[in-house]
């Protein structure tokens, strides 16, 4: 097939490859579930790879149809030669198909669509010969009816020529290649908008060479475009273009051809760089968009996939002021058992009291760990909180509070707490985020956790596609526990979605919690195709069957129990001993459907069942010292998180308000050229101040030379 070529030459995957895959995914399998248990099949091809087929499958199944489109359009006009139909039966590349589309696509009242209706085609058709030995005297025989005189016919005309170098392939690929390697993109600011758009102020008066402007650069300046604030172009070497068009087109100099001189002229200026510099404009943001959204799923992934805490009693606490520090106590299931609210910051300081109530708390629902939001009065809270007094060993973490008060407003929120408020709701996100990150930010619109870039500015539909492919990629990576997760976090799993993740958790609120994965399919609408897809990422804890909580795929329950027989031993005793597992040999399992791969993960498996692949946890403390910007001095070196990472650096949060910025240079003491290879989100880290902006609330810190973890 055609398209599995073109993916395996554009991937660089074997065409075998290509097809298995594309057939699986044309089968109903999802990505996780393909690079997980279908390794034969593929290749070994891992989630990236399979996503770039999916993505490329789809862009190829959308040219298809619309050259259907421009070959029905182009045969109803009665011109669809042989000749053309082969060109478009054979282009798979949107931009050619539209350039041999132009000639024929309907269009809208133009200057040349008035002039042949005067009758200055034949006119036009005689100029642009440029083989006529007089021109005025073949003018003249279009004076006539609807044309004035000889200016008006030869301005018809040369509106016709103008159209056809508009038109011509080769006449837009010569504008295209002077776009490609001349065009600026320039910004200047709209008069009388200086004050409003001050932050803009760096792109005032702007212009660099296209293909160098990078992806937030450029990001920002259509943000600014489309607030007003900027007047944006992109433009080529004006004189190149037209030296290149005239060679293609002008020949000798007669009066005619001067007339196809000007009429060049009129298309480049009117038609062809405006309609080439749309195409660039739109192509340069398509890239931007690109990275900017590959920069927000790589931040979304390393946020997913935080360490969690684990199933420990947590003490949420949403810290305030004037309104107080709400606290909530969950238990180790992230269950709401007691809720209430406390003034130990200004201005009440009632910090005795306070104290009194928390140690009280701790002790009454044994509380292991205490979460507190960072957000307002954090490090207050921070500080207060660390000198209480338990009756046990309690570990205190300071947890980010992104998105926290989205989700508190929302319906997940109302629908889980009806009878609390926002903040209550807000403190149990805090809490629950230490417990278990990733089963707390799938609630959350991925776009108001705090770690895009631009990520209002890029394509929305894209955008959500790829950080949809994201949040699933990680939920599966983890697995969950289908006793416990909620109805969010389900419908991320593989094969399931809404309905089947909400019927889910209706058929254990009925019937108790699953006792083994083969119970799945009572499950109302849970077919064989969806059973396939996700009981391999669903886990439970204490079922009949051990291989229940391990990432170990139904379907190859019977090699495992094979290989307990031939051993004399319970599946049970076989994950336990890991003398037993020394005994096999895995090549000896080799059969049609399950090859070396898969028995390589089953082994994995076997000797950690249903291990987190996440990082663990660890306690981390700011400077006391430093509590507000103004504390700040030059040459500090501070401990801090990496709390969000863009393509010209990242931000971390160094216990104040304010993030500082270490720029892409101020990373490390050698070139980087991606800053997600040398940090990631939730990193903790050691930086030097390098400048404190109090005015405009701006710091620049540095890595080099600075020891990190």
């Amino acid at each position: 097939m055609v398209v599995h070529s073109l993916i395996s030459d554009r991937l660089n995957i074997p065409a075998g490859q290509v097809e298995r895959t594309v057939g699986l995914l044309e089968g109903g399998a999802t990505i996780p579930f393909i690079s997980r248990y279908r390794k034969e099949v593929t290749g070994g091809l891992d989630e990236i790879s399979i996503g770039h087929i999916k993505d490329l499958l789809d862009k190829l199944t959308e040219t298809a149809k619309r050259k259907e489109t421009i070959l029905r359009s182009i045969e109803e006009q009665g011109k669809l030669t042989a000749e053309l139909k082969k060109r478009i039966d054979e282009s798979w590349d949107s931009t050619e198909l539209e350039d041999l589309y132009l000639p024929y696509k309907p269009k809208r009242v133009t200057k040349a669509g008035i002039a042949r209706k005067k009758g200055l085609e034949p006119l036009a058709e005689l100029i642009f010969r440029q083989d006529t030995p007089n021109l005025q005297s073949s003018v003249q025989r279009f004076i006539q009816g609807e044309v004035a005189d000889e200016e008006e016919a030869l301005q018809g005309a040369r509106d016709i020529m103008a159209e056809w170098v508009n038109e011509n392939e080769k006449a837009r690929n010569a504008v295209r290649r002077s776009f490609a390697h001349t065009a600026l993109i320039s910004a200047k600011v709209i008069k009388g908008k200086e004050e409003e758009g001050a932050k803009y102020r760096d792109y005032f008066d702007f212009s660099e060479p296209l293909n160098r402007c990078t992806s937030h650069r450029l990001l920002a300046l259509r943000r600014g475009e489309t607030e007003g604030i900027l007047r944006v172009t992109i433009s080529p070497d004006a004189d190149q273009c037209l030296e290149r068009l005239k060679r293609q087109f002008v020949k000798g100099r007669s009066d005619a051809s001067q007339q196809v001189d000007k009429a060049v002229d009129d298309a480049f200026k009117r038609l062809l760089k405006p309609s080439i510099e749309t195409e660039y404009a739109l192509l340069s943001k398509a890239k931007a968009d690109e990275e900017a959204i590959r920069v927000f799923a790589e931040n979304l992934r390393q946020l997913l996939l935080s360490p969690p805490l684990g199933q420990k009693r947590v003490l949420g606490i949403d810290p305030g002021y004037r309104t107080g520090c709400k606290l909530v106590c969950l238990d180790a299931q992230g269950h709401l058992l007691h809720n209430e609210t406390i003034f130990p910051n200004p201005p009440q300081n009632e910090k005795n009291k306070a104290a009194g109530k928390v140690s009280q708390l701790v002790s009454a629902y044994a509380i292991d760990a205490i979460a507190i939001g960072n957000g307002t009065a954090s490090r207050e809270t921070e500080q207060f909180i660390a000198d209480v007094r338990y009756d046990r060993k309690v570990q205190v973490f300071v947890v980010s509070e992104n998105g926290a008060s989205i989700y508190s407003a929302s319906k997940v929120a109302r629908e889980e707490f009806p009878e609390y408020d926002v903040t209550v709701r807000g403190a149990v996100s805090i809490g629950r985020r230490l417990m278990d990150p990733l089963a707390e930010l799938v609630k959350i619109d991925p776009k108001s956790i705090g770690v895009g870039q631009y990520q209002h500015d890029v394509d929305q539909g894209l955008l959500k596609k790829s950080l949809d492919q994201t949040v699933e990629s990680c939920v599966n990576l983890v697995g969950v526990n289908v006793n416990t997760a909620s109805k969010h976090l389900l419908t991320y799993i593989s094969g399931l979605g809404p309905v089947l993740a909400q019927n889910i958790v209706h058929y254990r609120t009925e019937n108790g919690a699953f006792r083994s994965r083969k119970e799945l399919m009572k499950v109302p609408r849970m077919g064989e195709k969806a059973f396939e897809q996700c009981a391999g990422f669903l886990r439970i804890q204490g079922g009949v069957n051990p291989l229940d909580n391990s990432a170990v795929h139904p379907e190859s329950y019977g090699v495992v129990e094979q290989m307990a027989a031939e051993l004399d031993c319970s599946v049970e005793e076989l994950i336990a001993n890991k003398e037993l597992k020394k005994k096999l040999k895995p090549e000896k399992y080799v059969t049609a459907t399950t090859g070396l791969p898969t028995l390589l993960d089953i082994m994995e498996e076997l000797d950690k069942p249903g291990r987190d692949p996440r990082q663990t946890i660890k306690v981390f403390s700011f400077d006391p010292a430093i509590k507000k910007i103004e504390d700040l001095k030059e040459g500090l070196v501070l401990p801090g998180i990496v709390t969000n990472i863009t393509n010209f650096g990242c931000f971390v949060d160094i216990g104040i308000k304010e993030n500082g910025l270490v720029h892409i240079s101020e990373l490390a003491g050698r070139f980087v050229s991606d800053p997600t290879q040398v940090v990631s989100i939730h990193q903790q880290v050691n930086v030097k101040v390098l400048s404190v902006d109090l005015l405009r609330k701006r710091i620049q810190l540095s890595m080099k030379t600075v020891d990190s973890e």
